[in-house]
């Protein structure tokens, strides 16, 4: 039986919507665009799934190598939109990795706002490099408690969990039911780095969110983390990530520079 719509179109009418498709198709042929081989879009999604940064870097400069599709009137706002794309294609990458889908959401949330805020051209190209490594370190972090043992599992999640509290490796052992000097050297052995040295890195990691995303003076931030200082919260963050919280917040444009 034919439905309404069908009954009211006429013998060999084209679609709704497709003389605008085929306008659309005939602009982008004319001006050389051409979307990037599937399967360079497969290949970033499946590196990103697996946690592989390197192979993702690659991938995702083949494909910026083509030129891009036309996804607005404007250069800027083309450019956003399809940023805003990849990032939700980089959310249901993680999640079919593993990652908690609230957690995946929460981080594309956060990245999309960003995205509206820039207006340069040259910065949105650079955030979508800095926004491949922000997915792939979630991911990262989801992997690498699949492969230690369950004490060491136990260890980290209790360090996520407690990120803005004081962490300490007798804490941490009580915590688990284990010796501190155990724990300590079971930990040193499976991740390859001291607990201590873990701990720091991760607040340092979390940190970050809240000098892009805030206006939060450094200080504070170095309260919130119970760093015993702002200028020891300063020289950890250098020592792991090659610059201050200033140059980090300033370099990525980003509240409160």
């Amino acid at each position: 039986m034919m439905s309404k719509s069908s009954r009211h179109t006429k013998p060999g009418a084209k679609p709704a919507g497709q003389p605008y498709f085929l306008s659309s198709r005939m602009h982008s042929l004319r001006e050389g665009f051409v979307h990037p081989p599937f399967d360079y879009e497969t290949e970033l999604l499946e590196a990103i799934r697996m946690g592989d940064e390197n192979k993702a870097m690659d991938t995702m400069r083949r494909i910026n190598e083509k030129e891009g599709a036309v996804l607005a009137s404007y250069p800027l706002r083309s450019k956003k939109n399809a940023l805003i794309a990849s990032c939700t294609l980089f959310t249901r990458a993680i999640i079919k990795g593993g990652v908690d889908p609230e957690t995946a959401f929460q981080l594309s949330d956060s990245l999309i706002l960003q995205i509206e805020k820039f207006g340069d051209m040259d910065r949105l190209l650079q955030f979508e490099y800095e926004m491949l490594v922000q997915f792939i370190a979630v991911m990262k972090r989801e992997k690498e408690v699949l492969t230690y043992s369950h004490i060491v599992n136990l260890s980290i999640y209790y360090i996520r969990e407690h990120i803005f509290q004081e962490l300490t490796l007798l804490g941490i052992a009580s915590h688990v039911g284990v010796n501190p000097s155990y724990l300590s050297s079971r930990f040193k052995q499976e991740t390859g780095s001291a607990l201590t040295s873990f701990i720091n890195e991760r607040k340092v990691e979390e940190s970050k969110h809240f000098l892009l995303y805030t206006n939060q003076p450094i200080s504070e931030i170095a309260f919130l983390f119970k760093f015993c200082s702002q200028s020891y919260y300063t020289q950890l963050f250098k020592k792991i990530t090659g610059m201050t919280p200033k140059q980090f917040r300033q370099r990525s444009g980003a509240a409160g520079s």
